[in-house]
């Protein structure tokens, strides 16, 4: 039997799910956990995520910045920035060793080149991704083909369901329809392995979590 992992400072990981399923606070706990104590971390704010805002911890940046040191970091894009999405994009696959956190993920052009290939060689330039949607089937398909993790929550449109069908064997779906609000199904692509999961911790413990890490970190500097 093979052992629940979590992603590292080179896997990419999508979380899925529609709305008040417990898909963000899900993707919230996974950052909490992410190594942005050995690589920058940067949050793709586009839904304005109330939790990002009871923190000074997380550091806000601009659309044209790449941060070099490791710790969390901000930006927050509206629709009108795909361009200066896109070069940052590029930026940080030139620049190798940045993490992103994206939620919602279809605030990105699906056909975006720089997340494309942050996406396909993420592994061997430590680009470590958590890609959020509640639309599977709007966003870039390299988010699901080079995930090496799948958190699933329960989704209502076929199309979506198919997008997810596609790349996670049996049916996570009716798995889902078994369990109790809020829980999920993981999904390790390379072991070909599924976990039903609890529900996480609650806001409260993520952004204690969070806080204690970076003022960890800023003491150890």
């Amino acid at each position: 039997m093979h052992e629940f992992r979590l992603p590292t400072k080179s896997n990419r990981t999508a979380v899925v799910g529609r709305t008040g399923t417990g898909k963000t606070r899900f993707g919230m706990w996974l950052l909490s956990t992410a190594p942005f104590d050995k690589v920058p971390f940067v949050v793709i704010d586009y839904k304005l995520e109330g939790l990002f805002a009871q923190t000074d911890r997380i550091k806000e940046i601009g659309l044209d910045e790449v941060p070099k040191h490791p710790g969390l970091y901000i930006m927050r894009p509206t629709s009108f920035d795909d361009d200066a999405v896109e070069a940052w994009f590029l930026k940080i696959h030139a620049r190798e060793n940045v993490g992103t956190y994206v939620d919602e993920g279809y605030g990105i052009d699906r056909h975006s080149k720089g997340l494309r290939s942050v996406l396909t060689q993420g592994r061997s330039k430590n680009l470590p991704v958590i890609f959020l949607s509640q639309r599977p089937a709007w966003i870039s398909p390299f988010v699901f083909s080079e995930a090496d993790f799948l958190a699933i929550f329960p989704l209502t449109k076929p199309e979506d369901q198919k997008k997810i069908r596609e790349i996670v064997p049996g049916d996570p779906f009716e798995v889902l329809a078994a369990l109790p609000p809020y829980h999920s199904y993981w999904y390790d692509v390379a072991r070909n392995t599924g976990f039903n999961m609890l529900p996480v911790p609650g806001d409260d413990d993520i952004l204690n979590t969070i806080e204690d890490r970076l003022k960890a970190k800023k003491g150890r500097l």
